[in-house]
């Protein structure tokens, strides 16, 4: 891992994730969560104050190390449980069926296989557990579509693997069965960057 992406990045990210109206889409996306919980893509840690009481336990998952040393004073103000790993989302390690809730934020544009990311949390999810995620993806507009495509290139550099043209929606759809996602543009945010997907999926209880 490079300096840019180990040391420089992650502040850059946090600056740019910490804004009133980022802190109210996590607030909402995430005040029905509950139980033994999984976050893949931590990142700095700026969901953690904004968890209910209903979270018993919060295993959090990513690949930079950058991101955990700010991380960590967060960690040590929460009256979570909080149990941190330095691994990568397509790869999981840990046993199916173990987490009531998984939750995912503006994560999925980074992971090379999103598809893998997605199956590897429905696996770790008990049966009738929850995916909680709001993430930037493809716009449904064609001309923003065609910017999208064209500076996802330079995003990925830029913004440590960042996808602009992901379809979210899809994604997740091809891996969970029961997918109820909003579809909306973030109004402080340019078209380009700023079309959202916020949704909860459901492990069929049967499985």
């Amino acid at each position: 891992m490079g300096l840019y992406s180990r040391l420089i990045f992650p502040r850059l990210l946090e600056l740019s994730m910490s804004s009133e109206s980022m802190t109210a889409y996590r607030k909402q996306l995430l005040s029905e969560v509950r139980g033994d919980v999984l976050e893949i893509g931590f990142g700095t840690g700026l969901n953690l104050p904004h968890y209910p009481k209903t979270v018993t336990s919060l295993t959090t998952l990513d690949p930079n190390e950058g991101m955990d040393a700010i991380a960590q004073s967060r960690i040590a103000k929460s009256p979570i449980s909080v149990t941190t790993q330095l691994a990568s989302g397509e790869d999981l390690p840990f046993a199916d069926e173990r987490f009531d809730d998984v939750v995912c934020t503006w994560t999925l544009c980074s992971i090379p296989n999103a598809q893998k990311a997605l199956s590897e949390a429905y696996r770790v999810l008990k049966p009738g557990g929850r995916f909680f995620f709001i993430e930037h993806g493809l716009s449904d507009e064609p001309g923003i579509q065609t910017w999208q495509n064209w500076l996802t290139p330079v995003q990925r550099v830029v913004a440590d693997g960042c996808h602009l043209n992901r379809p979210m929606d899809q994604l997740v759809k091809t891996v969970f069965d029961q997918v109820q996602v909003t579809e909306f543009y973030a109004p402080d945010l340019p078209k380009v960057m700023g079309y959202f997907y916020q949704g909860v999926a459901v492990k069929s209880p049967t499985d």
